[in-house]
C-alpha cells in the first residue's frame, strides 16, 4: 500500500505527464534539425501556414488541404509571431493534453467516488500513455477535442445542462464526429436519472411518454447545442463563404484518402481514386450506413442508461472501426474513454483476455504499418494481398474488442443517480496528499 500511495498522488503523476511531453517535445525539435524523416507531423505544417493566412487578413482556406474550423487557424497566431513561437501549438496540443487528464481524474472521482490513487491509476493510460504524447507533441491537434469531449462528460454528469450544450455545440463544429455523444446524452437525461421524479410503476400513455421524454433538460440540450453549432458556423461562412462549408465539412463526406489508412475500405479507396474505376464500385460511399446505426442509433439506445461514459467509448469506438478512413490519430478519440471502462470492465477482470485484446491489436496494427511502409516510403506495391490483409485483421480484431465492450455495458444494471460524494473533493486531497 505504501509504494501505491507514494506513487500515485496528483504531483508524482503529473509532473511525469508533462516531464514526458517536455521530453519528446526537445526531442522533436532535434529530429526536425538532424534527421530527414521530421518528426513534426505534415499537419501542424498545414495549421501554421492556415495561421499566416489568417495573419496577414487572408483565410485559412488559401492554404490547399486546410480542412478544419478557422478556429483552429485563429489559436495559432502565436507561431506566426517573430522569435521562437513556432513551436507554440505543440505546447498548447501538449497542455490540452494534461487538461484531459485532470478531467478524468475530476469525473472518476465526482461521479463514481473513486478514491484519489485509483482515479489516478486509470487517468494514467492517457497522462502517461506514450502514443497520446507523441501525436501531440507531433503537432496534432486531437488532445484539444479530447479536452472538450471529457469537459462534456464531466458536466452532464454533474447535470450541468447549459454547460454541456455549449460544449457540445462547439465540440461538433471543432470536428464532425462528436454529434455522435447527442443521442446517448439525450437517452441518459430522464427524469429518472435527474432525480426530477421517481420511476412510475403504472402503465401511462403514449401523450404521456411523450410529454416525461421532452423534459427541460433534454429540450435545453437540444436547442442550445444546435443553436451554439448554427451560430458558430454563420459566423464562419460570414467570414470566408463557402469554402468554410466545403473544407470544413463537405469535404469529409466525399473524402477519398487511401494514405496512413487502416480502413478494411483501404484498397477499395486507392481503386475509387483512379479515374478509370467505374462508378458503380464506389462501395465505400455506403460505409456510413453500418457506421451511423450502431455509433449514432444502436448502441446509444441500448447501453446509454447504464453507463453513459463507457457508451460514448463503444460509440466512438464504432465510428472509428467502420469509418471508411482511420489514421492513428483517431484512435485518441476513443483511448480518452478508457479510463471510465476499464475499472469495471472484463478486460482488467480476466488479465489473460485484456493481455490478449492488446497484443492483437498492437500487432495488426503493426503488420499493417510494415505493409504501409513499404508502400509510402519504399515504393512497394503492397495493396494485395499483404495490406489488405493487414486491414482486414485490424478491423477484424477491433469488431471482437468492440463486441467485448457492449457485452461489458450491456451486463451492467442501469445505473442509478449519483449523489454528492462525502469524501474530500479533488482539489482538498490534492493539498492533502501534496
Amino acid at each position: 500500500m505504501g509504494t501505491k500511495s507514494t506513487w500515485f498522488r496528483p504531483l508524482p503523476v503529473f509532473s511525469a505527464a508533462i516531464i514526458l511531453r517536455i521530453g519528446l517535445f526537445i526531442y522533436g525539435l532535434w529530429q526536425d534539425a538532424n534527421s530527414p524523416m521530421k518528426y513534426t507531423d505534415i499537419d501542424y505544417y498545414v495549421f501554421t501556414d492556415a495561421a499566416r493566412y489568417v495573419a496577414t487578413n487572408h483565410s485559412p482556406y488559401d492554404r490547399e488541404t486546410y480542412r478544419y474550423t478557422p478556429i483552429l487557424s485563429w489559436l495559432l497566431l502565436p507561431t506566426t509571431w517573430q522569435g521562437n513561437w513556432f513551436s507554440f501549438g505543440k505546447a498548447l496540443f501538449a497542455l490540452s493534453d494534461i487538461i484531459t487528464g485532470w478531467l478524468i481524474v475530476l469525473v472518476l472521482r465526482t461521479t463514481g467516488g473513486m478514491p484519489m490513487d485509483r482515479a489516478l491509476k486509470f487517468a494514467s493510460i492517457w497522462l502517461l500513455n506514450p502514443m497520446v504524447a507523441t501525436i501531440s507533441t507531433r503537432g496534432s491537434s486531437e488532445g484539444l477535442l479530447a479536452a472538450m469531449v471529457v469537459a462534456l462528460v464531466w458536466s452532464v454528469m454533474q447535470r450541468r445542462i447549459v454547460l454541456a450544450s455549449v460544449l457540445l455545440g462547439v465540440g461538433v463544429h471543432f470536428k464532425i464526429y462528436p454529434f455522435i455523444y447527442a443521442p446517448s446524452i439525450v437517452w441518459w437525461l430522464d427524469d429518472e436519472q435527474l432525480q426530477l421524479q421517481p420511476k412510475s410503476t403504472q402503465e401511462s400513455s403514449l401523450w404521456n411518454r411523450a410529454r416525461r421524454f421532452c423534459n427541460k433538460p433534454r429540450i435545453t440540450l437540444a436547442f442550445l447545442s444546435f443553436g451554439t453549432f448554427i451560430a458558430l458556423n454563420w459566423a464562419m461562412y460570414h467570414m470566408y463563404g463557402s469554402p468554410f462549408l466545403h473544407h470544413t465539412y463537405l469535404h469529409h463526406v466525399t473524402r477519398v484518402d487511401h494514405r496512413h489508412n487502416f480502413s478494411p475500405y483501404n484498397t477499395i479507396l486507392y481503386l475509387s481514386s483512379t479515374a478509370s474505376t467505374p462508378s458503380y464500385m464506389h462501395l465505400e460511399s455506403l460505409a456510413f450506413i453500418p457506421q451511423l446505426f450502431l455509433s449514432a442509433v444502436a448502441l446509444p439506445l441500448l447501453l446509454a442508461k447504464k453507463d453513459l461514459p463507457s457508451t460514448m467509448l463503444a460509440q466512438t469506438f464504432a465510428f472509428v472501426t467502420f469509418n471508411k478512413v482511420c489514421t492513428s490519430q483517431y484512435f485518441l478519440w476513443y483511448m480518452v474513454f478508457l479510463p471510465f471502462y476499464l475499472p469495471t470492465s472484463s478486460l482488467v477482470a480476466s488479465p489473460r483476455l485484456g493481455i490478449t485484446a492488446l497484443v492483437l491489436w498492437v500487432l495488426t496494427q503493426a503488420m499493417w504499418l510494415q505493409q504501409g511502409f513499404h508502400l509510402e516510403f519504399i515504393g512497394k506495391s503492397t495493396f494485395v494481398p499483404g495490406l489488405w490483409m493487414a486491414s482486414q485483421s485490424f478491423f477484424l480484431t477491433n469488431a471482437w474488442i468492440l463486441g467485448i465492450i457492449v457485452s461489458d455495458i450491456g451486463g451492467k444494471a442501469k445505473a442509478l443517480p449519483t449523489t454528492q460524494a462525502t469524501s474530500p473533493s479533488p482539489s482538498e486531497e490534492v493539498k492533502q496528499q501534496t
